[in-house]
C-alpha cells in the first residue's frame, strides 16, 4: 500500500484496516500469511505500513491510526506469546518470508533462535512506540502504552546483543547470525545473509520536542534510564545542539556494531551489487557455507546463486541466496536515513568498502537507492536491465514496465513472478524521494544564486 497511497490514499487505508478486521485476523491476534497457508508467519510489518500511510497522507487521520493500533496490539501480543518460546525476548518465526535463505527450512527447526525474527520484533516495538507517542499527543492514556513499548524495545535489543554473553551477535565476524540451541550449547549458523542485515532496520530516533509534550512518558523514561542502567546502556544520547534540542537513538546495533555490519553490506564482493543489495553474500560463490547436522548425520550447504534457485526448497521458484529483493532493501534504505538524522555528518563510512572514499549515511542511502532504481532505467540502446531482451526496446514494448518478484544479483534481470507490484512497486517510492531531493537541491541552488545576485 505504500506506493498505492500516492494514487488513492483512502483505498490504501481501507486495505490496511481490512486485514485487521475480524474476517481476516484470527481471534488470537494472528494475521494470515498468504492465500494457500493462512497459518504461516510473515514479518510483522503491518504497523510500519500503517504508520507510513498515515505519515504520507499528512499525519492528520488519527482515527485511522487509532483503529489500526488497537488491533495491532492483539497481533503484537500473539507474537510475544507464540514466538518467544522461553520468554527471554529471543524470537523464532520460521521462514519469515525468506524461503531458502538458510541452510535448511527454518519452519521445521524448533530449537532455532533467529536473528531476523528477534530483529523484526524490535522493529515492531519501535513502530508501535512511534504510533503510541503520536496518539498520546491527543489521548493521554496512550502514554502508558508508549512506555510499555519503549521498555519492551530496549529489552529485545538487550537480549539480541547480550543473552548468553553476546546474544545473536558474533564478535569475531562482526555480524548477526541465527543460532541452533542445544541442551548445553549453541551453534551459530554463520551465513552472511539478509538475516544479519535486518537488525539494522530496527531504529527509532526520539527528539525532545515530542517527549517534552508528554510529561507522563518523559517521567517514566527518565526513571527507566536512571534505574535500569543494565538496559538503558543500549540507548544512545545526543547532547543538545544549538537549538537546545536533544535526541535519543533506539537501535539494535551500537555505532561500533553498525559499522561492522555496514562494512559487509557495502562491500561489492559481499552484498553491494551494481543494482542494489544482494540477499546473500557473494563470498559464498566460490566458497559455499557448509553445516554438518550431527543428529541427522547430514551436511547442508548454501551457495551464492544470483539468478534462479539451485534448490527445490519452497518449490524452487523463489530464491533468497543472491538475488535482489525490494522489500527489505527499501527498509534498509529508510533505516540508513533514520540513522543519519541522529549521527549526521559525524558518522562516515567507506563506500564501497575498500574504496578509500567515505560518505555519510544519507549519501549511502541515496547511492543504494540509485542502484535499485537503475534496474528500471533504459540504457543507451533503450533496454532496461530487468528485461535483458532487445525486444523491449521496440516502439510497442519499450514502455511495458513489469514488476518482477526479485532480480538477478549481477545483471539486474527480472526473476520470478512478473507482476509482483505488492513490493517491487516500492521502486516508485524511491524514485519519488529521489525527484523530491533533486527539486529541493535545485530550489536551494536557485535561492543561493538569487542571494549572490
Amino acid at each position: 500500500m505504500i506506493p498505492f497511497v500516492r494514487i488513492d490514499p483512502d483505498f490504501s487505508k481501507q486495505q490496511l484496516i481490512l486485514f485487521l478486521r475480524e474476517w481476516y485476523m484470527h481471534p488470537n491476534g494472528a494475521l494470515p500469511a498468504y492465500e494457500f497457508n493462512f497459518s504461516d508467519v510473515n514479518p510483522p510489518v503491518h504497523a510500519w505500513a500503517c504508520w507510513r500511510v498515515y505519515e504520507m497522507t499528512g499525519c492528520q487521520d488519527k482515527d485511522f491510526l487509532l483503529s489500526a493500533f488497537v488491533k495491532l496490539l492483539l497481533n503484537f501480543t500473539w507474537w510475544v506469546n507464540r514466538k518467544d518460546a522461553e520468554g527471554n525476548n529471543i524470537f523464532s518465526g520460521g521462514f519469515l518470508g525468506l524461503d531458502n535463505i538458510s541452510v535448511f527450512d527454518r519452519s521445521k527447526v524448533h530449537n532455532l533462535e533467529q536473528a531476523d525474527g528477534t530483529a523484526w520484533m524490535a522493529f515492531y516495538c519501535s513502530m508501535m512506540l512511534k504510533i503510541a507517542l503520536e496518539l498520546a499527543l491527543s489521548i493521554p492514556a496512550m502514554e502508558d502504552i508508549a512506555s510499555k513499548f519503549f521498555e519492551h524495545f530496549v529489552a529485545v535489543v538487550d537480549a539480541m546483543n547480550s543473552v548468553g554473553g553476546t546474544g545473536l551477535w558474533d564478535e569475531e565476524d562482526g555480524f548477526y547470525y541465527d543460532q541452533i540451541k542445544y541442551d548445553t550449547h549453541k551453534v551459530p549458523l554463520k551465513v552472511r545473509s539478509m538475516v544479519g542485515l535486518i537488525p539494522i532496520c530496527a531504529v527509532l530516533v526520539l527528539d525532545s520536542d515530542k517527549i517534552n509534550q508528554l510529561s507522563g512518558f518523559k517521567k517514566r523514561m527518565a526513571w527507566f534510564m536512571q534505574n535500569r542502567k543494565d538496559l538503558s546502556r543500549h540507548i544512545s544520547y545526543l547532547r543538545p545542539d544549538d537549538n537546545k534540542q536533544h535526541k535519543l537513538l533506539l537501535a539494535v546495533p551500537s555505532d561500533v556494531r553498525l559499522r561492522k555490519v555496514l562494512r559487509y553490506m557495502l562491500d561489492e564482493n559481499e552484498f553491494l551489487s551494481k543494482y542494489g543489495l544482494r540477499s546473500l553474500s557473494k563470498a559464498y560463490e566460490e566458497n559455499p557455507y557448509n553445516y554438518f547436522h550431527t543428529e541427522e548425520g547430514k551436511t547442508y550447504s548454501v551457495k551464492y546463486c544470483p539468478g534462479e534457485s539451485d534448490t527445490l526448497m519452497f518449490g524452487g521458484n523463489s530464491n533468497w541466496r543472491g538475488p535482489i529483493w525490494f522489500p527489505i532493501m527499501h527498509l534498509v534504505i529508510q533505516s540508513l536515513r533514520d540513522y543519519y538524522t541522529f549521527y549526521g555528518d559525524e558518522f562516515l563510512i567507506e563506500f564501497p568498502t575498500g574504496s578509500g572514499k567515505s560518505i555519510n549515511l544519507l549519501q549511502v542511502a541515496d547511492e543504494i537507492s540509485h542502484r535499485a532504481i537503475s534496474i528500471f532505467l533504459p540504457d543507451s540502446k533503450g533496454i532496461r536491465p530487468y528485461h535483458c531482451n532487445s525486444i523491449f526496446s521496440e516502439e510497442h514494448w519499450k514502455d511495458l514496465v513489469l514488476f518482477y518478484e526479485h532480480f538477478h544479483g549481477e545483471t539486474g534481470r527480472g526473476l520470478g513472478a512478473e507482476h509482483q507490484t505488492g513490493w517491487t512497486a516500492l521502486v516508485a517510492e524511491l524514485i519519488q524521494l529521489s525527484i523530491l531531493k533533486k527539486d529541493c537541491l535545485l530550489y536551494t541552488s536557485d535561492a543561493a544564486d538569487e542571494e549572490d545576485s
